[in-house]
Order: structure tokens, then sequence, then C-alpha cells
């Protein structure tokens, strides 16, 4: 009787209890992200609902490009997929991602400020794609980044000084986008163990200036444009006044000549 009873308390608690299934903020994370892409090429075929309701096996994914650790979502690595769309700001649901990597695409749109709420990222790679807009001054809210790199898109506007303060940041690139105004000195002056970043992190912004790279250019004319008009001016100016003094001693001839006239026919005798 006793034996009876404890099965039927554990067949109980089999139904009662829901079998372990993947974090819905995951789920949401997933299906919003897939949503916001296109996917020409089919690359992310396995990306189904389905799938995005149990994506990991503990420590194996189910979705291309995912890895997993203890049946959450800790890195994506989606780079060279020919993936279009934009970034759904639903990626902030993916709370325990550590690595996101959507390089060599052509993402479009902006990058999304509540990349903040991922609070154990550590790798942001959206290099070589389309995306446009500021760097979100909210970045440095992931206090774990240790890898920006957004090299070879069309981001405007300053660089945040604001991530100057992440200390562990020791892979910065920046460059090939259409960025302005002064590099902050908490990135062009770190010392101490602080990750130091060169040109090259800098380099194909025609608006940005201070150290590492040269000064702010001036608005006005280089030095060599400004001695050419110089030299070009004077030149004109000296050919005006050549013609001038040739039309003037070319006056002068003929009046002198007229005059001469005159007085010759003056001093000749009437017959």
């Amino acid at each position: 009787m006793a034996i009876s009873t404890f099965k039927f308390i554990l067949i109980a608690i089999s139904i009662f209890i829901p079998p372990s299934s993947t974090d819905q903020n995951d789920e949401s994370c997933l299906t919003h992200l897939f949503n916001s892409f296109q996917d020409p090429m089919e690359n992310l075929h396995n990306w189904t609902k389905p799938t995005f309701a149990k994506p990991c096996s503990d420590f194996t994914s189910n979705l291309a490009g995912a890895t997993c650790n203890n049946g959450r979502i800790y890195k994506l690595s989606l780079q060279n997929l020919n993936l279009h769309g934009s970034i759904s700001p639903f990626i902030s649901n993916c709370t325990n991602l550590q690595s996101l990597d959507l390089s060599n695409n052509s993402i479009a749109g902006i990058i999304p400020g509540e990349l903040q709420f991922l609070v154990n990222l550590a790798v942001l790679n959206l290099s070589s794609n389309r995306l446009s807009g500021e760097i979100p001054p909210e970045l440095p809210m992931c206090i774990y980044l240790n890898v920006i790199d957004l090299h070879g898109n069309e981001l405007s506007g300053s660089i945040p000084p604001q991530i100057g303060s992440l200390v562990r940041l020791s892979a910065f690139d920046v460059s090939d986008n259409r960025l302005s105004g002064p590099i902050p000195a908490s990135l062009g002056n770190r010392s101490g163990n602080l990750g130091r970043f060169n040109v090259s992190s800098y380099s194909g912004n025609k608006g940005l200036y201070g150290y590492p790279l040269g000064p702010m250019k001036g608005d006005g004319l280089s030095v060599l444009a400004i001695v050419g008009i110089g030299l070009g001016s004077g030149l004109l100016s000296l050919a005006l006044s050549f013609t001038v003094v040739c039309v003037w001693l070319r006056a002068a001839e003929r009046r002198t000549a007229a005059e001469q006239e005159v007085k010759i026919s003056r001093a000749m005798p009437d017959y």
C-alpha cells in the first residue's frame, strides 16, 4: 500500500512539474532577432519557432551560429552569412549573451541602445555592415566589454567619451566610418594597464581628430592652396598691369605722332 502511494506521488509530481525549457527571454530574443533579419541565402534554415522554444540542450545548441552554456544562449556567431535587415532591440533579452558577432553582413539601421542590458557582454563585433547613426552612449554600461569592433560601417557623430571608462577594453576599432569630433581623452590618453589604441583604430573618419590622429583640420584653405591662389593672383595682376602699360604707351605714341604732324603743318609756309 505504501509503495502504491509513493508511485502515485511520483506520477503526480511528474504531471504538475513542467519539463525543463529554455528561458523565455532567450526565446523572445531569438524570435525577434530572426524576424528583423533577411536571410536570402537561407543560412539560418533551422532558426524556426519550435527551435526557439528550446535552442539549447545543456551545452549543445540546436541553432546554427549559436553556442549554449547551461541551457542558455551565451554566444551568437553569425558572421559572413549575407544577412540583411536590422538588429532587433530585443537582442537585450538574451541576458546571458557574452559574445555577439554579426560581422561581414549587410545589416543596416542603428546599433540599438538596448545592448546596454547585456550586462555579461564581453565581445561585440558589428564590423563590415551598413550600420548608421551614432555609437550608443549607453554601450559602456556593458562593463565587461573586452572587444568593440565597429569598423567599416556608416556610423556618424562623435565617439562617446564613456567608452574610455571600460577598464577591460583591449580591442577597439571604429575605422572607416563617418565619425567626427575629437577622440575622447579617456581613449587617446589611456595609461597604466589599460589598453591603448593606435591610428588604425580611428583612420578613415574625415571629421575625427585628436591623439593619436592629428589636430583638427581648419575649415579654411590649406597653405598650398593659399600660396597657389596668391601666385595666380600676382601673375594675373602683372599681366593686367603690363596690358594697361602697353595700351597707355601705344596711346602716348599716337598722341605724340599727332602733335608732331600738327607742328610740322604749322611750320610749312603757305604758297
